[in-house]
């Protein structure tokens, strides 16, 4: 589903959608439990709690659904990891830290139909033994932080969650805590240190978190959307989530179109719908222009061009392409975009939100900060463009955290399908485009605007 009710053809790309999680997020009061109701909500719930949690477990990896947050990791495997009858605690951590730039779909879907991510959370809970659950939030969206509140109040009064919600003697409590805004957060145990009231910083792995999670105790960590997505499989059947999407990658998501599109927005659609196929529904590139380069799943994803609008979205077909699906951040940006400055402002915030605990990433996102600069600056030499690849080669891969991996992504792609700007931009002495007319990176904000909607 889009959010974006213009749409010029509804005959044959309709088809291309498969609303379930946004299927009514444009009825009126979408985020309350009665309209939930009236949508099927929590049917899948009370199947899943007349079966084992290991059945539950298997279900969920049987109809292969992987997780929704960036690696894609199975969804049902990460649960089988939890060890049983070690007389712990077990945790449940749902990581609605959403940060990555270009992403835009668990705000969203937390926004609009809060209670498919509280059904799904008792669902996860019963598969894994657990009596204790947290959605850690992004602090700066406070209207969903109160519909959390209010979604996690009515799913209390209505039995599902709170004393025996899952089962006799099996009680069930949900936590909705607010973080302080960090991207680092993101990443699952700076999330989880993070939680406890410590220095959001990466840990040391092993121990996993299924092993010393949360409190020193098993814990599973998932996405918003792989959570919100468990209702629909239980309730409709592991068949019906395989025969969406494809044979690897199976079942619907929600893909962030955004940057120089007509019409941005959130499309659910199956996985391995293609970017053209997404363009086709979203009205294309804004009138006149034509797409240069794009992110697959954010910024710390290496960038695609033009060549790569029939490639596959979905895990496998990504990667083929040199890239990752991630959080399926479609950033789609035409030909008045200079790719150096683009990926200068990602660089910049990398070095901003990197925590500094290891060399790799403080030390390297920094210096790779000010060559960018002297890049647009035009104050560069054709020496730097191999010191940045190599800096950028310091940090993949020998960074604590993935953030490193991220930062280095934007760096390497970009040399390797435009390397010429670069170029462009020492012999230039500075940067060739002009930024007024790119609508993205524009200085003055309401020129932007003005031209975007024009």
């Amino acid at each position: 589903m889009t959010e974006n009710p213009e749409k010029p053809d509804e005959t044959e790309p309709k088809k291309l959608l498969s609303p379930v999680l946004s299927a009514f997020w444009d009825q009126p009061d979408s985020w309350t439990l009665d309209t939930y109701h009236r949508h099927g909500g929590y049917e899948g719930l009370r199947k899943a709690l007349q079966m084992p949690p290991d059945d539950v477990i298997a279900y969920v990896k049987d109809a292969g659904l992987r997780g929704r947050g960036g690696a894609g990791f199975p969804t049902g495997m990460k649960w089988q990891f939890i060890p049983q009858g070690d007389n712990k605690p077990h945790y449940l951590v749902v990581n609605a830290d959403e940060s990555e730039p270009g992403t835009c779909k668990d705000i969203p879907l937390l926004f609009a139909n809060p209670h498919s991510l509280i059904e799904g959370m008792v669902i996860a809970c019963h598969a894994i033994r657990s009596e204790h659950a947290f959605i850690y939030l992004r602090g700066e969206v406070v209207p969903v932080l109160r519909r959390l509140h209010e979604a996690v109040r009515e799913a209390t009064e209505a039995g599902y969650v709170g004393k025996d919600a899952l089962g006799p003697g099996k009680d069930l409590t949900i936590t909705v805590h607010a973080g302080a805004g960090a991207y680092i957060c993101g990443e699952e145990t700076a999330l989880l240190d993070s939680l406890e009231g410590r220095r959001g910083q990466p840990r040391l792995r092993p121990p996993f978190p299924a092993v010393a999670g949360l409190y020193a105790s098993p814990t599973v960590v998932n996405n918003v959307e792989s959570i919100a997505s468990v209702p629909a499989l239980m309730a409709r059947g592991k068949e019906w989530f395989r025969s969406i999407g494809t044979e690897k990658s199976p079942g619907f998501t929600l893909y962030s179109l955004s940057g120089h599109v007509a019409r941005p927005g959130q499309y659910e659609a199956p996985l391995g719908v293609t970017l053209r196929e997404l363009l086709d529904l979203s009205g294309g590139m804004r009138p006149g222009h034509r797409l240069k380069f794009w992110t697959p799943g954010g910024s710390s994803t290496p960038l695609l061009t033009d060549e790569h609008l029939d490639v596959p979205l979905d895990y496998e077909g990504v990667g083929a392409a040199g890239s990752m699906l991630g959080t399926k951040a479609l950033q789609c940006f035409d030909e008045t975009t200079c790719v150096v400055r683009a990926v200068t402002r990602w660089t910049e915030f990398y070095a901003h939100e990197s925590c500094g605990k290891c060399t790799p990433c403080r030390e390297g996102t920094y210096w790779l900060v000010q060559l960018m600069r002297d890049f647009e600056a035009g104050k560069a030499t054709m020496s730097d463009i191999d010191k940045i690849e190599d800096i950028a080669d310091n940090i993949n891969g020998k960074a604590f955290c993935a953030l490193g991996d991220g930062a280095a992504a934007p760096i390497f792609s970009s040399l390797k399908y435009f390397r010429e700007e670069y170029e462009q931009h020492v012999t230039g002495r500075g940067c060739p485009f002009d930024p007024a007319k790119s609508t993205v990176w524009a200085d003055d904000d309401s020129t932007a605007h003005q031209e975007v909607n024009a």
